[in-house]
């Protein structure tokens, strides 16, 4: 027993990963405790292995006594003190293993579904995906291939607890890096992430090297690498801007596909209030706001959009002077959009001070200079496309 003992703590020791030492200690310590249980052994009562040649004795005091029974006790104890230590060097092995691991990305199996949450299988142990971590627009069933983001990883009384997510933001951004070379090596940076998972999301690149085109990069040859990207996201839509230190130009970049013709801002409270053409209004908003949403996440700054007809002063309109702009303008319409925006010209003629006749007037001359000026937006455009 003796010698056995020693060879297989040393065995364990190399295959786990666990000082030897710390083994023997255990399991001294657990011989001591079963002897005094089971045996009567006294409070003074110390056992020693020794670790050279595995012996163990039994000590009362400075006095070595012997226990005929004691070597079956031994053997016991000894098995279920190094199952014990086994398993919990092995999930101190998994939690240290996965702990550095946050922040990347991991593959797994589809274990099972309870509550909502997914388990996956990663091989060595389980991992978790929250369904608040789940995109809305994603389903996976029972032995389904799924690569998540390792959000967290926890201690627990039992296995570690490993949280993974595909919501995350930055799921998107080492999706790249695995599919972008120029990425893992530095020669293109990701500057920024904004992403509503399952609809959208925008990445900032920038190059290190300008022989290198960071959004070609991206995209790659036939828009492959952004195309694996979106099968994995399971058809999330994906835009690819240019990171700029100029803020303006950035802001410019980070609504796209809307182009846009001038930016007001405020850098101490970080606003910009953007003019785009009118036929361009809806796309630089998007749907349910949500390109502006994304285009402010991803710059950091508060950004107002606005059409240009709402830049054309009310006095542009005929019939309106001085006098009626200012009354208009206390009553809400600050300029040619406002009326536009207006139910009818019912609603203009219940400001004070404009008949019904003017209000149609007013309201109908709005109507055309705001058809007008689209059409001026597009012959611009069309303009720079016969230029370029």
């Amino acid at each position: 027993m003796n010698g056995e003992l020693l060879n297989i703590i040393d065995s364990i020791g190399r295959d786990k990963g666990i000082d030897k030492e710390i083994l023997i200690q255990a399991v001294e310590a657990a011989l001591i405790s079963a002897f005094r249980k089971s045996l009567g052994g006294s409070e003074d009562a110390t056992i020693h292995i020794d670790r050279t040649t595995g012996e163990i004795k039994i000590f009362q005091g400075k006095k070595e006594i012997v226990h005929h029974d004691f070597g079956r006790i031994a053997a016991q104890t000894a098995k279920q003190v190094i199952i014990q230590r086994i398993r919990e060097a092995e999930r101190e092995s998994v939690y240290e293993e996965f702990k550095k691991k946050i922040g990347e990305i991991t593959n797994g199996v589809v274990h099972r579904i309870e509550r909502g949450n997914i388990i996956v299988d990663l091989g060595k142990t389980e991992a978790i995906i929250p369904r608040r971590e789940q995109s809305r627009k994603e389903t996976y069933n029972q032995g389904s291939r799924v690569r998540a983001y390792i959000l967290e990883v926890k201690k627990t009384a039992r296995e570690p607890q490993i949280v993974l997510s595909r919501r995350h933001s930055l799921l998107v951004k080492k999706l790249f890096e695995l599919e972008v070379p120029e990425i893992y090596e530095k020669v293109v940076e990701i500057k920024s992430v904004s992403r509503e998972p399952g609809e959208r999301s925008k990445i900032a690149v920038s190059s290190n090297d300008e022989k290198v085109d960071p959004v070609g990069a991206c995209v790659g040859m036939r828009g492959q690498r952004v195309k694996n990207v979106i099968r994995e996201l399971r058809g999330e839509k994906i835009d690819i801007v240019r990171w700029s230190s100029d803020i303006g130009t950035y802001i410019g970049s980070a609504l796209s596909p809307a182009e846009i013709i001038s930016i007001k801002m405020d850098k101490d409270e970080k606003k910009a209030d953007v003019i785009v053409g009118d036929d361009q209004l809806s796309l630089a908003i998007g749907k349910g706001g949500q390109n502006v949403r994304l285009a402010a996440k991803l710059t950091g700054w508060k950004i107002n959009i606005r059409g240009q007809i709402e830049q054309i002063s009310l006095t542009a309109l005929p019939g309106v002077g001085a006098k009626t702009e200012k009354t208009l303008i206390e009553a809400g319409y600050k300029n040619v959009g406002a009326i536009i925006k207006a139910d009818s010209a019912s609603s203009l003629a219940k400001v004070k001070g404009i008949g019904k006749k003017t209000a149609e007037k007013i309201y109908q001359a709005a109507k055309k200079l705001s058809t007008g000026s689209k059409g001026r937006v597009r012959e611009s455009e069309s303009q720079r496309v016969r230029s370029a």
